[in-house]
């Protein structure tokens, strides 16, 4: 039974070190726990010598669902939430320079801060019911922070990243392949087939050769990263009334209703 707070297992299974989201009651969505734990097992992973691959998969049929919005419900102001996206900001920096590649296998959701981690790893190969995508501009009314929107316009370029959050879509997993966001999709009947073969052609390759790629590519994405601070943005966002309202509309299972302040 998965522990109401969640947790990130660890199964290590000779050179390959697989981390599960475990809190599939609610599609694996993130308490700070959780992003404890994987930050904690991340840290361990990058020292230990014998590893050569991660993969990072959902339980239950999801991968993640983002961040638990109950977890909203405990910010006084916007500092709280400025201090959070600092926060989940160096665990995903700690899993995107991981000097081993990373694999996330997708089913089901991939949304928020999820489509954030799958973001931040290698490569991604999804089920065909996978759907990534940060529909906040819908639900919650804050917004991501200028890192975590340099990622996605990485992926998929100014167009769609900005049609995605304006329209607060959903991408398919077909969708996400033909942007090149996702290598491959994949029926679940033959999913665990597919990527224990994939760990094992990865994991079979020169060490450093897959160490040295995964550090040019980040230096070169490093170039095309925003210096500045963006706490402004974020304050605006999160000190809002549209973002409180957001927040007990989505735990209340309700239509926010926005006010632009």
């Amino acid at each position: 039974m998965s522990a109401p707070d969640g947790t990130v297992r660890l199964d290590r299974r000779g050179p390959v070190a697989h981390l599960t989201f475990d809190r599939p009651a609610t599609r694996n969505a993130m308490t700070v726990a959780m992003y404890g734990r994987l930050s904690d097992t991340l840290r361990a992973l990058a020292e230990d010598g014998a590893v050569r691959l991660v993969v990072l998969r959902g339980a239950g049929g999801s991968f993640v669902a983002g961040t638990d919005i109950a977890h909203f419900t405990g910010f006084a102001s916007a500092e709280d939430g400025v201090a959070y996206e600092r926060t989940v900001e160096d665990v995903i920096r700690t899993l995107e320079t991981l000097p081993v590649p990373t694999v996330a296998v997708v089913e089901g959701a991939a949304v928020g801060g999820g489509l954030i981690l799958a973001a931040a790893c290698d490569v991604r190969v999804c089920t065909p019911d996978a759907r990534f995508g940060v529909p906040i501009a819908r639900t919650v009314g804050h917004g991501l922070s200028v890192a975590n929107h340099a990622r996605l316009l990485a992926h998929l370029g100014p167009g769609r990243t900005k049609a995605m959050l304006f329209l607060a879509e959903l991408l398919g997993a077909e969708e996400a392949r033909g942007a090149a966001f996702v290598h491959q999709v994949v029926e679940p009947a033959i999913l665990d087939d597919h990527v224990e073969a994939l760990c094992r052609r990865i994991a079979s390759h020169a060490p450093l050769t897959l160490r040295v790629t995964k550090e040019a590519v980040d230096r070169v994405l490093a170039r095309a990263r925003p210096d500045e601070d963006d706490a402004d943005l974020l304050r605006r966002v999160y000190g809002s009334r549209d973002f409180r309202t957001g927040v007990r509309a989505f735990l209340d299972q309700a239509t926010p209703e926005w006010e632009g302040r």
